[in-house]
């Protein structure tokens, strides 16, 4: 696998200018794939804009003056996604990675006392040792449980870092959603029904304003109301 990415190639939710130079830092194997994150030091240089060289981005991650959900990062390449809360206790900042309507990786300024939990996606179920069931979420923690109580797709409001489930938000009628992948990346919308197949062809999350997509594209942020706050010009 190349450790280098042109600018050209970079996924589409990073919000770069794409003929400034050659080439862009790539992520390091991480919690997150590299089309649902960013380095690092592109976060702190290009969304946050404290700095306007990379190499500035690693002197300030070196002073462990980032932390992405409670603890500090040490690799400039280290790839922060969706969900992720980065803050800068220096700056007493706090910010969710979320998308834009446009699809694009944005910072949204979220207070200190929401800073302290996340929203995570069970993207996978298996049972270990001593019949414990182990969820596998979105951004490659897992969580053992005694109980079989939540399904895939279901979203998980956790304390950071020490990841104690603090309420769950299943994905089903009347769900608020945010589409992550595809043409409508970044759109919001409240769940009609989630139509699940018992074949080989994807299960099929219908919205209220009559759209479909694939189960896979939709992240739960709440039920009824989200429980998040979006970025401007999102909308329900």
């Amino acid at each position: 696998m190349s450790n280098q990415m042109k600018r050209l190639t970079a996924p589409r939710t990073w919000p770069l200018k794409r003929k400034v130079s050659v080439w862009v830092t790539k992520q390091s194997p991480g919690p997150h794939s590299i089309e649902n994150s960013m380095p690092a030091t592109l976060v702190i240089r290009d969304l946050l804009k404290l700095c306007d060289t990379a190499k500035e981005a690693k002197r300030i991650i070196g002073n462990r003056d980032i932390l992405v959900d409670g603890k500090p990062v040490r690799d400039g390449k280290f790839p922060i996604g969706l969900m992720d809360v980065v803050s800068i206790p220096k700056m007493d900042a706090n910010y969710r990675m979320l998308l834009t309507n446009k699809g694009k990786f944005t910072l949204q300024p979220i207070d200190a006392e929401v800073a302290g939990w996340k929203l995570c996606r069970v993207e996978n179920k298996t049972v270990v040792k001593n019949g414990k069931f182990q969820l596998n979420m979105h951004d490659g923690r897992n969580i053992l449980l005694d109980e079989n109580k939540y399904r895939t797709g279901d979203v998980l409001k956790l304390a950071v870092p020490s990841q104690e489930i603090l309420e769950s938000y299943p994905l089903g009628t009347d769900a608020v959603a945010m589409v992550i992948s595809g043409n409508h990346a970044g759109d919001t919308a409240v769940v009609a029904e989630l139509n699940i197949t018992r074949r080989a062809t994807p299960n099929v999350v219908t919205f209220k304003d009559g759209r479909e997509t694939v189960k896979e594209n939709v992240f739960v942020i709440g039920t009824k109301t989200a429980a998040i706050k979006l970025p401007e010009g999102s909308a329900l």
